[in-house]
């Protein structure tokens, strides 16, 4: 295998592309074992526990003793890549220009690859969460809190024959928020906080080739490239392991028209991430030590509404900036686009506090993905339901238990991913779908 010569064609023929998918729609919505429990309906302003710091620090106000919350989020993802198949470096290939067209241009003749299905690319996760209330007086609130609004993870066999396609996907991230709520008056609070947002992320891409290979590249008042040769092998495209650190805010509001019925609102600023580390990319024009990652706003409305003395509904629409998730890039290039939209999910769910012991609760979610015409395989994204389920019990006056329990489905994604749209090769046709199980448990105490 001549190196130098496989470096210099796979590099020209991916300078102009992205490499694969870093995540799809990736925000995490596993707060609190309560919120799991209705799906998250109403969760912006329930307020039966600390957890609502996650999404309203307004609601802080409704506490009039200190609160604290602890729990785990227990995620296990079903996802399967079926009816593939594989368009690679293979066979003939000529990347040549023009002065009157200096991009340059891959032809030649390819061999289709059609891969077996797989499933059990997305390992199973554990999200943590934290939250801490503290009422100073009748009129203001503090609160702590530590939780993930972001992460994904996927990682395909070594030997997928598509590796520019698989390879391995992981990103984490843990918010830890500082917030101050205000009382203006018996009906009416408001809260805002600042968030440090911590993420780490992994990425790993291989292209493989066996291929002849032509280069014939103008370019104005320079030799330019001209080169034939053989490539047959694997050679890495991409390697990122980076840790960044963002400063993210939040308000919110919290009208109580009475006991029974109260309605929550709150918006939350996320930052574009500066990440440092090892970034190696094949087709980067410089090499670069950083990668900026793009986060949405979100937005949340919510009411909750006491029917009988013991039942309640509750219901959350919720918006999703995925639209400044636009690209992925380094100091120097593009690494990849997305042009993904903003979506929504809506919310609906009922309480019902059968006595003192045991609280009983079911929700409903559908939520949109951003993923708009651009779909990958190594984070396959669609549209989902949540159907879910929970209780607490309270082992005292001022302790509780809460588990929830969600079954997630997803929708069959028919994708044609291309490293670029105006390239024919490497590229992928694929079905995916996913589905997960949520399970999780909390502790609660006031004292």
């Amino acid at each position: 295998m001549n190196t130098t010569f496989s470096r210099t064609l796979l590099a020209t023929s991916t300078l102009f592309i992205s490499a694969t998918s870093m995540a799809g729609g990736f925000q995490v919505n596993e707060h609190s074992a309560t919120g799991l429990g209705r799906a998250f309906a109403g969760e912006a302003v329930i307020a039966d526990n600390a957890s609502v710091l996650s999404r309203n620090a307004a609601a802080m106000m409704m506490f009039d003793k200190d609160a604290i919350s602890v729990g785990i989020t227990v995620v296990k993802p079903d996802v399967s890549v079926k009816d593939s198949t594989y368009y690679g470096l293979n066979g003939n290939i000529d990347i040549s220009n023009s002065l009157l067209k200096p991009r340059p241009e891959i032809s030649g003749t390819q061999t289709p690859v059609y891969l077996e299905d797989i499933d059990g690319v997305a390992p199973t996760a554990v999200v943590p969460n934290f939250y801490y209330i503290h009422p100073i007086n009748e009129k203001f609130a503090v609160g702590v809190a530590a939780y993930s609004n972001f992460g994904t993870g996927t990682e395909f066999e070594s030997d997928y024959a598509a590796p520019i396609f698989g390879g391995k996907t992981s990103v984490q991230s843990m918010n830890l928020g500082l917030s101050l709520a205000y009382r203006a008056n018996e009906h009416l609070s408001f809260g805002g906080g600042l968030d440090v947002i911590y993420g780490v992320g992994d990425l790993y891409r291989d292209i493989n080739a066996d291929m002849h290979g032509n280069i014939d590249i103008t370019i104005p008042f320079k030799p330019g490239i001209h080169e034939s040769g053989d490539i047959n092998g694997q050679i890495n495209a991409l390697d990122v392991h980076a840790t960044g650190v963002g400063f993210g805010a939040n308000i919110g509001m919290v009208y109580e028209v009475n006991e029974g019925n109260r309605f929550g609102l709150s918006y939350k600023y996320s930052p574009e991430i500066e990440a440092k580390g090892d970034v190696k990319y094949l087709a980067a024009s410089q090499q670069s030590d950083k990668i900026y990652l793009p986060l949405p706003d979100i937005a949340e409305f919510s009411g909750f509404h006491m029917i009988t003395d013991k039942t309640a509904i509750h219901y959350s629409i919720q918006w999703i900036g995925w639209s400044a998730f636009d690209t992925i890039e380094t100091e120097y290039d593009t690494i990849k686009e997305y042009h993904w939209k903003d979506s929504y999910h809506y919310a609906i769910g009922a309480t019902h506090y059968l006595n003192n012991k045991w609280i009983l609760r079911t929700g409903y979610m559908y939520d949109q993905t951003p993923v708009d015409e651009l779909t990958s395989i190594s984070i396959p994204d669609s549209d989902r339901q949540w159907f879910s389920a929970g209780f607490t019990y309270n082992w005292s006056s001022n302790t509780a238990i809460d588990f929830g329990f969600t079954y997630l489905i997803g929708e069959d994604v028919e994708v044609n991913e291309r490293m670029e749209e105006s390239l024919s090769i490497p590229s992928i046709t694929a079905t995916t779908h996913a589905d997960a199980i949520l399970a999780a448990i909390q502790l609660s105490h006031s004292f």
